[in-house]
């Protein structure tokens, strides 16, 4: 009936609305309070930010990118070739592993962070931001394995026996025919490595000890608590709309990929 239809987009519209407003005011708030001076609104906050003693510094953005594009690489490098495995290949105990792998996401990274600091101190990779990185691509590869293997088993097995009959290796069929058909999937999984790598804090603040090793989250919270209990609110927002940017600038030229890649990856298992 009409009157259902209308009454069924609206309920659409409205919902929609809402959430929106429910997810995008703290950033908006933050923004207007970043932004906010006593004199008006200016740029002193992001000043202060910058140029304070205990405030973020080339090297803390330095960190960051550079912890992000490690595990961003190392997650999407391992997840490929993982989810290759599963979804193409057939293997005793396959399911079992699989099975095994998504069973980590049930364990709370937070209880074995002080075990896993131990460990890197083994490995000679205390303190340092490779440790790190290694810390943070073990957390995604449940979820960007579990992602990839779904991707993979979408692409028509078709293609596949093609590029074997035209004499394509494994490897050589993951490169030149599945890549390019699961490049959606590939993209959701480096966004949200780079998304987790990038505003990630309980994990640097247990692993890095050192101040120059410290990434833009430990120094944005080191403005904090560096201030003998007067707290700098407004560059405090300032840092959380620093470190928003990148994370909506990515999602806003990757949103089209994300989506395919989360709809055709996700709803495939």
């Amino acid at each position: 009936m009409p009157g259902s239809s209308t009454a069924s987009r609206w309920g659409y519209y409205v919902t929609g609305a809402a959430l929106a407003i429910l997810f995008l005011f703290p950033l908006l708030w933050s923004g207007w309070a970043s932004v906010r001076t006593d004199t008006g609104f200016g740029l002193e906050n992001y000043d202060r930010l910058f140029t304070s003693d205990n405030g973020i510094r080339p090297y803390h953005v330095l960190n960051s990118l550079a912890v992000s594009a490690l595990t961003v690489g190392g997650t999407l490098f391992v997840a490929t070739l993982g989810g290759y495995a599963f979804g193409r290949f057939r293997f005793p105990g396959r399911d079992a592993l699989f099975l095994l792998t998504l069973a980590i996401l049930m364990v709370p990274y937070a209880t074995i962070l002080i075990a896993l600091y131990v460990l890197l101190g083994w490995l000679g990779l205390e303190d340092s931001l490779i440790g790190l990185s290694l810390v943070l691509i073990m957390f995604q590869l449940p979820f960007s394995i579990f992602m990839m293997r779904n991707s993979f088993e979408a692409v028509p097995l078709e293609l596949e026996e093609a590029a074997r009959v035209d004499g394509c290796t494994s490897f050589g069929t993951l490169v030149r025919i599945m890549l390019p058909a699961v490049r959606p999937g590939l993209i959701t999984v480096g966004l949200f490595a780079f998304l987790t790598s990038w505003s990630e804090f309980f994990a640097p603040l247990i692993l890095l000890n050192s101040t120059d090793k410290f990434t833009t989250t430990l120094a944005v919270v080191n403005l904090r608590t560096a201030s003998h209990g007067s707290i700098d609110y407004a560059a405090l927002e300032a840092g959380v709309v620093f470190m928003a940017v990148p994370c909506l600038v990515l999602f806003a030229f990757m949103q089209r990929s994300y989506v395919r890649g989360f709809t055709s990856g996700a709803l495939k298992g």
